[in-house]
Formats: C-alpha cells, sequence, structure tokens
C-alpha cells in the first residue's frame, strides 16, 4: 500500500452538476471509512483477551480504513471541497450504526455496509473515465471487495459460541438491514447521480442482488435471501457461490487479483 499512490496532477474536468455530485459521492465514501476505522478498533479491543490473533487483525482492518480516509482527505481536497456535515439519511444510518453494542451486531452491520460499497465502488469504476477518478476507485474498489469475505470471516468467529436467541436476532437486524440498504439509492441517487451515473432502480437491483449471494453464503448462520424483494426489483436471483469465506479472503491477499475477479 505504501505504493500506491493517487498522483493527482490533471486538472478536474466536470461540468458544475458533476462536480457537486462527485464531492458528495466522495464524502460518502468518507464517512464510510471513519466509521469503519472506529468500529474496526472498538471491535479488535473488545476480542484482545478471547483472540489476541483475531484482534491484531481487526486492528489491521482498522488501519487499512484509516489509510483510506487519509486518501480520501487529499481527494477531496483536489476536488476543490473538503469533508462535508453528513445528510439526514447518512447521519440517521451512521448514528444508529455507533449505538450498536453487540458484537455480531458491529460486524453484521459493517459486513452489509462493505457489500453495498464496494457494489457502488464497482459500478462507478466502470463508467468513470478521468485518470483521477479511475485510481481513486480502483485503491476502493480493491480493498472494500476483500473486505467483504474478511467481515464474513470476523462475523462466524463473533458467532461461534452464541446461543439461539442471539442467532434470531442477528436474522431480524439482516433482514431489516437487507430492506434498509437496497431502499438507500431512493435518497442517495439525487446527490450523486450527475457524477456516477447509476440509475435509482440499478442501484438497487445491484445491491439486493449482491446482499442476496451474501445471505446464501451466510446460510449456516440461519440468513437467508427475500426473495419477493428481489422478485420485485427484477434482481437477478444468481445462484451461491462460495465467494465470500475466508479462504477467498486468503486468495485475494494480492488486491490486484481481487480487482481481476470483480470486474
Amino acid at each position: 500500500m505504501a505504493d500506491d499512490k493517487l498522483d493527482l496532477q490533471h486538472p478536474l474536468e466536470l461540468s458544475a452538476e458533476a462536480h457537486s455530485a462527485a464531492l458528495n459521492f466522495f464524502n460518502a465514501a468518507f464517512r464510510a471509512e471513519e466509521s469503519g476505522l472506529r468500529q474496526a478498533h472498538e471491535l479488535a479491543e473488545r476480542f484482545q483477551a478471547r483472540d489476541p490473533a483475531l484482534a491484531e487483525t481487526l486492528r489491521l482492518y482498522g488501519d487499512e480504513e484509516g489509510w483510506h480516509r487519509e486518501l480520501l482527505t487529499e481527494f477531496l481536497q483536489w476536488l476543490g471541497g473538503g469533508v462535508k456535515p453528513m445528510g439526514r439519511v447518512t447521519r440517521t444510518l451512521y448514528r444508529l450504526y455507533g449505538s450498536a453494542k453487540a458484537m455480531n451486531s458491529i460486524v453484521l452491520t459493517n459486513l452489509m455496509f462493505e457489500t453495498i460499497g464496494s457494489t457502488t465502488y464497482r459500478l462507478t469504476l466502470r463508467r468513470v473515465r478521468q485518470p483521477e477518478f479511475k485510481r481513486m476507485l480502483t485503491v476502493l474498489t480493491r480493498d472494500e471487495s476483500f473486505h467483504v469475505p474478511l467481515n464474513v470471516h470476523f462475523l462466524r468467529e463473533v458467532m461461534r459460541d452464541e446461543g439461539a436467541l442471539s442467532h434470531l436476532k442477528l436474522r431480524a437486524l439482516h433482514r431489516l438491514l437487507f430492506y434498509t440498504l437496497v431502499l438507500l439509492p431512493l435518497a442517495s441517487r439525487p446527490k450523486a447521480q450527475a457524477f456516477d451515473g447509476i440509475g435509482r432502480l440499478e442501484l438497487m437491483r445491484a445491491y439486493a442482488t449482491h446482499l442476496a449471494e451474501l445471505s446464501d453464503e451466510l446460510e449456516d448462520l440461519g440468513l437467508s435471501r427475500p426473495s419477493w424483494l428481489l422478485r420485485a426489483l427484477g434482481a437477478e436471483a444468481r445462484p451461491a457461490t462460495p465467494v465470500a469465506d475466508v479462504s477467498a479472503a486468503e486468495r485475494f491477499a494480492d488486491r490486484n487479483q481481487v480487482l481481476v475477479q470483480e470486474l
């Protein structure tokens, strides 16, 4: 990662509307990385006595989120803006996330946030042309896609010794988050669509598809896809494939391989 430079040399080539939307897009990315950093380090402290090796992994994971935050700070300055206060919907989501106390709730929420984040970055990377945007999005797409299987492993570790009531709560939270995150583009698209060109329904379908695949991967924890929602959105109900387990994280330790696989 020390060799990953943004190389922000070319002048910005965006219309006024797209420029404002780009600021909104990368501010949202900044807030996601900031939240991931805080929660990963808090989890590391709570895991320290139980599993020091896993706690160290969580610290490193949080450090990587912090590195992304530094890159995004530099990138927002190049865009001619900076970190802005969160909007009402985003503020509410992160306030609820920050108030979570149970480790399984924190990890599941982070996992599902990482899933929609990597989905958004991947779709946007396919559309942008300016080298600086492609570079920033390449780093985010590559690393957030790696974080998904890593968080699957974290969640299984958290749930390993949990009882039936904890599993029931996890399933209820999963279903609530699934619906909430699939509907999120209804609020976010007016702010960012002029930059990334992704429509509401397209993004909702993509979120539903990838969250459904994640649900299939975690069927051993009792999680399941809400099939009616996928049908209502016309989302692709692809079969389950083992892409989000710890072996996937190990295979994709070379982040360039993550990018090849995802794109």
